[in-house]
């Protein structure tokens, strides 16, 4: 990232562009880094303890510094993919801290603000994917159709999750903490794919391709899924021990 970034530094630029430059990408190399190990040990650990807590707090605002940082920097850089990827990360991490910092059953304008930045998002790149596919090289800075329409998609989803959970005034009980745990394992899972499968080029020759970093890559997706069918399971479970 750093070699691609000095290459993109226009010839004369002053230095303290450089220098600037220069420390956001080592700072969101390091805000990630970090992000990634306590994004891990927060689901791993037992959930609502004080460890818990601690891991999370530190992969939020790893998180947030690391997605900071990256659209900074794409915007620098004139990225729009990345500029829209940083987004994304950013809002789920920050949807997902506050689902559980606000009481149940409420919303406030922060709800409303990140459901209207997630849709222009969404709308953004499908513009995006179209451009793409109406290019003679069917890309768009490097990145074919499809991915402009996978990620448009997605944002167009959660974006209606928000739309649902504006619509009911909030949300309360297990629909509450699954909120929060999915959106905070998918952005665990963006950090962690990018870095292990998507940056091996900086990794040592002999971990290239490797198994290993496709299953620490993806292993966040699958978190997600397990804990998300565990919580609706348990909350199913305790139901049915309470009616009977």
């Amino acid at each position: 990232m750093t070699t691609l970034l000095i290459s993109h530094i226009l010839a004369g630029s002053p230095k303290w562009i450089l220098t600037a430059a220069i420390a956001a990408v080592f700072l969101h190399i390091g805000a990630g880094s970090i992000g990634i190990l306590a994004g891990y040990a927060a689901v791993v650990v037992r959930k609502g303890e004080s460890l818990h807590r601690l891991f999370g707090t530190l992969f939020f605002a790893s998180m947030l510094t690391m997605t900071t940082m990256a659209m900074g920097l794409a915007v620098f850089l004139r990225e729009m993919g990345n500029i829209a990827g940083g987004t994304l990360a950013f809002y789920l991490v920050a949807t997902a801290w506050v689902t559980v910092r606000r009481p149940e059953g409420s919303i406030g304008s922060f709800e409303k603000a990140a459901f209207v930045v997630v849709l222009a998002t969404a709308g953004a790149l499908l513009l995006w994917g179209l451009e793409a596919a109406n290019s003679p090289t069917r890309l768009f800075q490097g990145a074919p159709p499809a991915l402009y329409y996978v990620f448009s998609a997605f944002a167009a989803f959660v974006a209606f999750l928000d739309f649902r959970v504006i619509r009911r005034g909030g949300v309360s009980g297990v629909r509450r903490v699954a909120r929060h745990l999915w959106r905070m394992t998918f952005a665990l899972f963006f950090a962690a794919a990018s870095f292990f499968i998507g940056q091996q080029k900086v990794m040592p020759a002999f971990l290239h391709g490797s198994p290993i970093l496709y299953v620490l890559g993806l292993a966040p997706l699958v978190l997600m899924i397990f804990w998300s069918i565990r919580v609706r399971f348990s909350d199913r479970l305790s139901r049915n021990a309470t009616a009977g």
